[in-house]
């Protein structure tokens, strides 16, 4: 009698402990069942994470409101806008994403890519070979020529040569072209790399350098933005490659977004392109 009293509880112990893992099973599988169920349900769309300065007008700026169609920035109450910002949005909407606007120092905007803190690179680069090694580029969204920004009233606003500054202190952004081609100056003084547009702008303005090296449109919005400030377009010109000049968006190398944004960029006529760069250059904010 008791061998069977003894089984008997046994059995019972057994379809108890059973009965109890069933039970958690199953609210396992409904929790993952639920979560699963509100992504399917979810109809928000995929991030497109693109990364710049927001210091670099009139390519892309920092402003505190969503004036001019400016997006906010992420992590902050600030907004960024100018013309890498418009192809920005373009990009997005023609990949059917929301657009976040991720705002990096330019040294750390190949970095971030790589670790995929951010999907494209949309900042006024150039994709030149050595870049090209690090990532990928889709086709130009724009084309540059090289500028010497000066002071009205100072001793180089006249040069018409790039060879016409003599002893002057002379600088370009780090990690550039800008700053290369400073060497094609004969005579002038090449000073240490500044880390972006506003530093140099207020090295020119205080009379710590006598010019900086830009393109035709960071020309304009110095000029527009600051009194007493103009540019020059040399007669003889530096010489580079077109890959200098050209400016693209950088990708991942391998990315499948490569040949969607060409299609994007390819629906963007070059009439279009300069409308938004006159927009960028008359709405950029001063000493930006």
């Amino acid at each position: 009698m008791k061998k069977k009293l003894l089984l008997l509880f046994t059995t019972m112990m057994t379809v108890l402990v059973l009965a109890a893992c069933g039970s958690g099973n199953d609210s396992s599988s409904q929790s993952e069942g639920s979560s699963g169920e509100g992504t399917e349900q979810s109809d928000s769309k995929a991030v497109l994470k693109v990364g710049m300065e927001a210091a670099y007008a009139p390519f892309n700026w920092t402003q505190n409101d969503d004036s001019n169609g400016a997006v906010p920035i992420s992590g902050t109450k600030e907004y960024a806008a100018g013309y890498d910002v418009e192809i920005a949005k373009r990009i997005a909407e023609g990949l059917g994403m929301e657009l976040e606007i991720v705002k990096t120092k330019w040294e750390g905007l190949i970095p971030s890519l790589q670790s995929g803190a951010i999907d494209v690179v949309i900042a006024g680069m150039s994709p030149t070979p050595e870049r090209m090694q690090e990532i990928d580029f889709t086709d130009n969204y724009y084309t540059r020529d090289f500028v010497i920004v000066v002071k009205e009233d100072g001793p180089y606003a006249n040069a018409k040569s790039i060879h016409d500054f003599e002893g002057a202190k002379v600088t370009g952004q780090q990690g550039t072209t800008h700053y290369k081609v400073i060497d094609q100056m004969k005579g002038a003084i090449k000073e240490v790399a500044a880390t972006d547009f506003g530093q140099m702008r207020i090295q020119l303005t205080s009379g710590a350098i006598d010019a900086y090296i830009s393109e035709r449109p960071e020309g304009m919005s110095a000029e527009a933005a600051i009194e007493g400030v103009t540019y020059i377009v040399p007669e003889d010109g530096f010489e580079a490659d077109e890959s200098d000049t050209a400016i693209a968006a950088g990708l991942k190398k391998g990315s499948d977004l490569k040949e969607k944004i060409n299609a994007i960029l390819a629906e963007i006529s070059e009439e279009e392109r300069q409308q938004i760069m006159e927009e960028a250059i008359k709405n950029q904010p001063s000493q930006q």
